[in-house]
């Protein structure tokens, strides 16, 4: 069976994840949730997207684990990148979950549209300790559509503040469709979360080169609205 490393997104820790691993450890494989360094507990929200790499390049490392299959979300698409950069002796697959995939010389902001990169560095400057939240009718409409209001409430309480660092510095030396690792992307068909004037997939998903394409039903955030649906994606592009 295989071992699945899954790697959240800006706002999120490792333990939103665990409603998605359970289906697919109850399938027989291994499944670890490591918190990227900057959303764990205590963590300076100064911290820059090269530490965030390191963190989970680290963690594999720490842990021994070889022949992963790698799953970044959302911002996660940048830390996964940056890890397949770092150490793809560790990494039989990367996985694309509605994330952002950097070419060398671009930071994440590079992909998002000017409003959000307006509406950050407003929220930023008024939080003054180098992070940003979401605003809830943003995270409401646009990242949870597919839940109930119940549900988006009590997803959104547990985020934390982001570092905004790490939506604007660069740290990658090879493009995507250069490193010769299998790849898949995960496009979860009602995600608005980026307006499809920017759409996920083709638009980020084709810098991958080869890949293999899993759509789903879903919005941004369906580790929240439907886990088990999710973890039946991960698992089809994951599979050999």
């Amino acid at each position: 069976m295989s071992t699945y490393v899954l790697v959240h997104g800006a706002w999120h820790t490792g333990a939103e994840f665990e409603p998605v691993a359970a289906p697919i450890r109850a399938a027989g494989h291994q499944v670890y949730t490591p918190t990227i360094k900057g959303n764990r507990p205590g963590d300076a929200k100064t911290t820059g997207l090269k530490e965030a790499i390191q963190s989970i390049a680290d963690y594999l490392a720490e842990n021994n684990l070889k022949d992963v299959i790698l799953l970044g979300h959302s911002y996660g698409g940048m830390i996964i990148t940056g890890v397949a950069d770092l150490a793809p002796e560790r990494i039989r697959r990367l996985v694309y979950w509605n994330a952002f995939v950097p070419n060398n010389g671009e930071c994440l902001n590079d992909m998002v549209p000017p409003h959000y990169i307006g509406l950050f560095d407003t929220i930023a400057a008024e939080r003054g300790d180098g992070s940003v939240v979401l605003p809830f009718p943003v995270w409401r409409e646009a990242f949870i559509n597919d839940a109930d209001l119940e549900t988006a409430q009590r997803a959104y309480n547990v985020l934390n503040p982001h570092p905004l660092a790490t939506f604007t510095d660069i740290t990658l030396k090879t493009n995507p469709a250069e490193m010769p690792l299998a790849k898949s992307y995960i496009n979860c068909t009602e995600d608005t979360a980026m307006p499809h004037g920017y759409p996920w997939h083709p638009r980020l998903s084709e810098k991958l080169g080869l890949f293999r394409l899993v759509q789903v039903p879903g919005s941004h955030e369906l580790c929240f609205s439907d886990p088990a649906r999710l973890a039946k994606a991960i698992m089809e592009a994951g599979r050999d």
